[in-house]
């Protein structure tokens, strides 16, 4: 008998995205994911939820989902996702960052993997990774994207992206030379360190004036643009020529 894995992943409905862009007071509820608390009392859960009320966490643990028609929650579902604090200051007195009860609501709900089959280089299907933010109480993040730009669909996998006529296209250098950074415009990227041309490449993704790679050995990384200048992983870049224009 073949053994057929499948893996759960959450359910990005468009109408709770809409309650939640007007959550009007609302209880949210993170409901049903792995949880990582932080908190060494309270130990961590492979299912539970998280309550939030106004800014703060509210309740934590297994079970709180059967109150959520009585006290008129928004329920996010975080099956098959790892939810946990959103940052943790390990120099602070012991409970700080964590999901504890009377807690700031600072958390971050995790995908953990790409769709089975994904090819290497093809954008991952929204919602893997860092699929919903939550600071202060409030979901920034929703399905991967700020919410108020977020959609419930995902786009197929395999999907690019192209910047044919983004102003960062081109090619990025140092100020040693040393690594030759060039951002395509379909998508991807091709970066020479030294006398190894190709040393790295993968696709890219701008979003305002920061940008985000995943290479193609697997590593994620990231950098932002100010004032003309590409800063990325202790690299300050300028840009050797224009928007990319000749033919690849």
């Amino acid at each position: 008998m073949t053994n057929i894995r499948t893996t759960v992943s959450p359910h990005r409905d468009e109408a709770v995205r809409r309650e939640l862009l007007t959550p009007r007071g609302r209880p949210l509820l993170l409901s049903g994911g792995a949880v990582i608390t932080g908190n060494p009392l309270m130990g961590d859960w492979q299912e539970a939820d998280v309550l939030i009320g106004g800014s703060l966490i509210v309740g934590v643990g297994p079970g709180l989902l059967t109150a959520a028609g009585d006290d008129n929650m928004i329920v996010i579902d975080c099956a098959g996702a790892l939810v946990l604090p959103a940052a943790t200051d390990f120099t602070s007195p012991a409970g700080s960052g964590t999901l504890t009860p009377g807690n700031v609501a600072d958390i971050a709900v995790l995908q953990l993997a790409d769709a089975p089959g994904t090819p290497v280089g093809a954008v991952p299907a929204r919602g893997s990774h860092l699929d919903i933010l939550v600071t202060g109480g409030h979901v920034r993040l929703w399905n991967g994207r700020p919410l108020d730009e977020a959609s419930a669909a995902a786009p197929p996998d395999g999907v690019h992206v192209f910047y044919s006529t983004h102003p960062f296209t081109g090619m990025w250098v140092d100020e040693e030379d040393f690594v030759r950074q060039e951002l395509l415009p379909n998508g991807r990227y091709d970066e020479a360190r030294g006398d190894r041309p190709s040393a790295y490449q993968g696709r890219y993704w701008v979003s305002g004036t920061r940008i985000d790679y995943l290479d193609d050995l697997g590593f994620w990384a990231f950098g932002e643009f100010h004032d003309g200048t590409l800063h990325h992983a202790g690299y300050r870049f300028t840009r050797r020529c224009p928007p990319w224009t000749s033919a690849r």
